[in-house]
């Protein structure tokens, strides 16, 4: 499976399922690698993967991420064997430990050490399956990037900088995933722009995983208060002409991205808007 340059983040909760398929297209008519997907509170991660894939023709798709909490290694070790037999090798299995109130609050689990678990299920993963299997692991944190290095295909890090990126890529090594999410808005007012951006962090802001990495990359307590600073907002989501967001987008890869993918912000059920952004970034 050779992963491209290009693709593209976006949660499906957000669409109604023949959306789900009309984005998978869109995504693949632009000439996208691939097409990333959340398991959050809605569509089931595997049961998504299966009908993006068949409403596609060389669109690699990618889970980001797959909670392990959903299903045990097993189970989701046949799912990345078979999907990728059903489908042409198109899937790529991205697993991570997804955040206490989504483990506990909602589905009832106890939420253990992230490393500790995350090492226990790649072992899982990883028994009796070939040595090229297509995983890649939520990594934020040193310790979690230098495991994915050694259990899986790399790391798909979320809510990152360039400056992340380049910890990233160095800690991976050579020959190594690092599929990195940006988010993007083609809007050049700042105040709409900013507050497209506030509006979507919102749900992130109160996680601890997201904040202690933030913290880590030189990020301050009152960055993240009340919605965000401007400098945390223009650096968590890229706004401007697309000239001005594709210099953005190249500073990952600059920083050792393997491939980037972008995830289009925009006004609450404007799919015109996003399938815009789409078209417009495509050429990065």
């Amino acid at each position: 499976m050779k992963l491209g340059r290009l693709g593209v983040w976006y949660s499906t909760d957000k669409c109604t399922a023949a959306q789900v398929a009309d984005l998978a297209r869109v995504v693949e008519r632009n000439g996208y690698s691939a097409y990333w997907y959340p398991e959050s509170r809605g569509y089931e991660s595997l049961s998504v993967a299966g009908y993006l894939l068949s409403n596609s023709q060389k669109l690699i798709v990618g889970s980001s991420i797959a909670n392990i909490y959903a299903r045990d290694a097993f189970t989701a070790r046949r799912a990345m064997i078979s999907m990728n037999d059903l489908h042409g090798g198109r899937y790529i299995l991205g697993l991570g430990v997804s955040h206490i109130p989504m483990v506990e609050g909602l589905r009832g689990h106890k939420y253990d050490k992230p490393l500790g678990a995350m090492s226990a299920y790649l072992d899982g993963i990883n028994k009796d399956a070939p040595a090229d299997s297509p995983v890649v692991v939520a990594a934020l944190g040193p310790k979690m990037l230098e495991l994915s290095a050694r259990k899986s295909m790399g790391a798909v890090p979320y809510n990152v900088t360039p400056g992340h990126t380049a910890q990233a890529a160095k800690i991976l090594g050579p020959g190594k995933i690092l599929a990195v999410e940006q988010k993007v808005t083609i809007e050049t007012d700042p105040a709409k722009a900013r507050a497209l951006g506030r509006k979507e962090l919102a749900r992130y802001m109160v996680l601890p995983n997201y904040r202690n990495n933030w913290l880590r990359e030189g990020f301050s307590e009152a960055d993240l208060a009340n919605g965000g600073s401007d400098k945390f907002i223009d650096a968590m989501c890229l706004w401007g002409d697309a000239d001005t967001v594709r210099r953005g987008l190249r500073a990952h890869f600059d920083a050792g991205a393997t491939h980037v993918c972008l995830q289009p912000v925009h006004e609450d059920g404007n799919m015109a808007a996003r399938d815009k952004i789409i078209e417009t970034l495509a050429d990065v």
